[in-house]
C-alpha cells in the first residue's frame, strides 16, 4: 500500500470514530450543562471537518496533471492544512471567550455524567491518535498533521475535561470548568498558528525547513565539471515532494555532448535530499550574467556581478 493510499484509509477510518463520538459528546455537554464538554464537543465537530477537508484533499490531490493545471492538484493538501490552522484558530477564540464568561458567572454543572463522558472522549482520542500515527504520515504531511493536531489538542481538551470534573469533585472547585477551557483554548490556539505558518510558508515558495540549500549546492558543484551555481530556487510542491531550479556554470572548454551525464550525476546525488523534481540549466561562464545565492561562497567562480 503506498503512502498516499495509506493516509486517505486512516483518515477515513478516524473520521468515522470521531465523528460518531463528537454527537455522543455534544448531547452530554447540553445532559451536564458543562463547558468542558461542550467546547470538547465543539473541537471534535472542528476535528471532524478537518479530517473530512484533509480526506477531500487526498482525494482532489492524486488528480493527473493537466494543461491548466501542470502540477495536477497536489497543492490543494496545502490549501487544506491551511484551512485546519485557520479553524484551530478561530475554535480556540471561541472557547477562550466562553470561558471567560463562565468564570465570571459559573453555572451548576452535573460532574459526574461530564466526568464519564470525558475519560470516554480520552480513549476515543487516543484510539484515533494511534491509527493516525501507525498508518498515517504525520510528521512529513502537513495536510496528515495538520489533522493529527487537531485530535491532539482535542485529546488535551478530554485530560482537562476530567481534571476539572476530579477537582469540582474534590474540592467543590466551580472554576475549574472553565480554567480547564482555556488551558485547552492555548493549547489548540498553539497548534493552530504553528500550521498555519507552515502552509503559508508552502504557499509562499519559501524552501523546505528541514533542507539546507547550502549543503544542496555544495552536492551540485561537487560534480568535476561545475564551477558554480546562480539563480537557485528551492521550493516545496506538496509535502514531501520537493522541486528545484538552477543554472550551473560549466567552463568554456567543456563538451556539451557531456551533458546529459553531468545532469544524471546531478540528479542522482540530488534524491538523496529528496529532490524528485530538479530542473538544471548548463550554462558557459560568458552566458552568465547574475550572481547567485551561494555565488562565491561555496564555489569559486567566474559568475560575478555584471558580468
Amino acid at each position: 500500500m503506498d503512502r498516499h493510499h495509506a493516509n486517505k484509509k486512516t483518515l477515513l477510518i478516524s473520521f468515522l470514530i470521531i465523528g460518531i463520538y463528537m454527537v455522543v459528546e455534544a448531547v452530554g455537554g447540553i445532559l451536564t450543562n458543562s463547558l468542558a464538554l461542550l467546547s470538547d464537543a465543539t473541537h471534535m465537530l472542528s476535528d471532524s471537518l478537518s479530517l473530512g477537508i484533509a480526506l477531500l484533499a487526498f482525494i482532489v490531490s492524486a488528480r493527473e496533471a493537466n494543461k491548466k493545471r501542470t502540477y495536477g492538484n497536489k497543492r490543494f493538501e496545502i490549501l487544506a492544512a491551511l484551512i485546519n490552522g485557520i479553524l484551530l484558530i478561530g475554535l480556540a477564540g471561541y472557547i477562550f471567550i466562553e470561558a471567560v464568561e463562565r468564570i465570571k458567572n459559573p453555572p451548576a454543572i452535573k460532574i459526574g455524567g461530564m466526568l464519564a463522558i470525558s475519560i470516554i472522549g480520552l480513549l476515543v482520542n487516543v484510539l484515533v491518535a494511534y491509527i493516525m500515527h501507525r498508518g498515517g504520515d504525520v510528521e512529513e504531511n502537513l495536510n496528515m498533521r495538520g489533522a493529527f493536531l487537531h485530535v491532539l489538542s482535542d485529546m488535551f481538551g478530554s485530560i482537562g475535561a476530567i481534571l476539572a470534573a476530579v477537582l469540582m469533585l474534590l474540592f467543590g472547585w466551580a472554576w475549574a470548568d472553565p480554567a480547564a477551557s482555556l488551558i485547552v483554548a492555548f493549547l489548540v490556539l498553539r497548534s493552530g498558528i504553528r500550521l498555519s505558518r507552515d502552509a503559508v510558508h508552502v504557499l509562499m515558495e519559501g524552501a523546505p525547513k528541514n533542507l539546507e540549500g547550502e549543503k544542496i549546492v555544495a552536492a551540485i558543484v561537487s560534480e568535476e565539471k561545475i564551477k558554480s551555481v546562480h539563480d537557485f530556487h528551492l521550493w516545496t510542491i506538496t509535502s514531501g515532494l520537493h522541486a528545484l531550479t538552477c543554472h550551473a556554470v560549466v567552463s568554456e572548454e567543456m563538451d556539451f555532448r557531456e551533458a546529459g551525464g553531468i545532469l544524471k550525476r546531478i540528479n542522482h546525488a540530488l534524491r538523496k535530499f529528496g529532490i524528485k523534481h530538479a530542473t538544471i540549466q548548463l550554462e558557459t561562464e560568458h552566458h552568465c550574467r547574475e550572481a547567485s545565492l551561494f555565488c562565491g561562497s561555496l564555489a569559486s567562480s567566474g559568475c560575478k556581478e555584471g558580468t
